[in-house]
């Protein structure tokens, strides 16, 4: 262990380039995982039991967009850049330790609001916290692990969105169909600050940029914030990245949190019926294509980088008509059965992009670069998805008041030929540069 607290990835439990994957390696990934189940469950309820939130707060979907869309969004944003220059230079676990614990303890008091005004004022308490929750765990992440296998790890800590959404669903549905949606807030809340007091005593910071170096080189100076941010937007692979990943956000997250008030409101669903089959969807297909895109990723980019951008483009056409059939379907059945095929392929972009930045950027920018991605992903999806789907049904029902929600879900569809655009233009480029490597060796 050095003297900054980092053990060496050499130690016990470590592993070098070429080697296989120590012990230690899995229980860093198992407990950031965790903490990110946590995270995304946290961010989820609020759309999970939105109908209960509704009819006690009396509010509309408009606002509903806002508290999960613009409200969160800005601080879970921009709170993440000065959090990853802060990991950057400090011990990335107790960042995210802390930052389970702001959260959890916002997502107590998310249960506890008594109006739209304290409710927003959590919620936006709780993009804060989870603002330092993501970017310092890929670091730690692609410090245990070498290269080749980042994309598997990443794949796998990228799970924890699909299981902590589809515990969402099954847990917080159910809680608030016994008890009430307070409880469910409390509950989980409850469970992530023992979370945050367990972890760092689970898991110890990796060296860092360890598995990247020669045995015995120095390790890296710590990078300069402006330095790093003019890196990132001055490479146009990572822009792109960041902008197709945050146009594709813009559907998952904008279907994302109406997803359950579509269902209940407009296809007949129960709190019940959403706590088994519509968890069952997020858990087996959303986990199915963050797991399978993860795989690809190991396999074919070997071969090619292109493949960080041809894959997300793919899995994308193939999800648009399924997901116009979801919109249209007359019943939940068969809504839920078609909502299938976009859950599975909706999310190949996400542990491509992260795997391609953490690829594509120094050991000592890591964090802040993965920073900036979600900076620019999140708002543009986050920020925009719920929000725009929020106002477009409040404006769709003076006209269609019993299906505001499937209107204004049906108006997402061009956003999917946006995202396969842009992903194509990145595919382009990262051919380019994989043909003047090779020309180079």
């Amino acid at each position: 262990m050095s003297a900054t607290g980092e053990i060496s990835s050499e130690t016990e439990g470590g592993s070098r380039p070429g080697t296989g994957v120590g012990r230690r390696a899995w229980v860093a990934l198992g407990v950031l995982w965790f903490i990110y189940v946590l995270n995304f469950l946290d961010r989820q309820l609020l759309s999970i039991l939105a109908k209960p939130i509704q009819d006690t707060l009396n509010i509309t979907d408009g606002q509903l967009g806002l508290l999960g869309g613009l409200y969160f969004a800005f601080f879970y944003c921009f709170i993440a850049i000065p959090v990853g220059w802060l990991a950057d230079r400090t011990n990335r676990v107790a960042v995210v330790s802390i930052a389970c614990g702001i959260w959890s303890a916002a997502t107590i008091a998310c249960g506890l609001s008594r109006n739209f005004g304290q409710l927003a004022a959590s919620r936006m308490t709780v993009g804060f916290g989870e603002a330092g929750g993501v970017p310092p765990s890929y670091a730690i992440i692609t410090d245990y692990f070498p290269p080749g296998r980042r994309g598997m790890a990443l794949g796998l800590y990228n799970l924890g969105p699909p299981v902590g959404a589809a515990l969402g669903i099954a847990f917080g549905a159910s809680i608030a169909a016994a008890f009430s949606w307070r409880d469910a807030f409390v509950a989980i809340g409850i469970v992530g600050v023992l979370t945050a007091v367990v972890a760092p005593i689970l898991m110890k910071e990796p060296k860092r940029g360890g598995l990247d170096m020669a045995a015995g080189a120095p390790a890296p100076e710590k990078a300069g914030f402006w330095s790093t941010v003019r890196m990132f937007f001055s490479r146009p692979v990572l822009v792109l990245a960041a902008l197709g990943s945050g146009v594709t956000q813009i559907i998952t997250y904008g279907l994302g949190n109406f997803a359950v008030l579509f269902l209940m409101r407009e296809k007949g669903m129960t709190l019940s019926d959403v706590a088994l089959w519509y968890a069952l969807v997020v858990a087996i297909c959303m986990s199915g294509g963050i797991f399978a895109s993860g795989w690809l990723i190991d396999r074919y980019t070997r071969r090619s980088k292109k493949a960080y951008a041809l894959l997300p483009a793919i899995s994308l056409t193939l999800a648009v008509p399924l997901y116009i059939a979801f919109v249209w379907a007359p019943s939940w059945p068969l809504a839920l059965a078609l909502l299938c095929g976009p859950t599975f392929l909706n999310y190949f972009y996400l542990s491509s992009s992260v795997a391609l930045v953490q690829e594509e950027v120094k050991p000592n920018q890591r964090v802040m670069s993965g920073a900036l991605l979600l900076l620019v992903m999140n708002f543009i999806g986050m920020g925009a998805g719920p929000t725009y789907v929020g106002a477009a049904s409040d404006f769709f029902r003076n006209t269609n008041p019993d299906h505001s929600l499937q209107m204004a879900l049906y108006t997402l569809t061009p956003v999917y030929l946006v995202a396969i655009g842009l992903f194509l233009v990145l595919a382009r480029i990262l051919g380019r540069d994989t043909a003047r490597a090779g020309g180079q060796a």
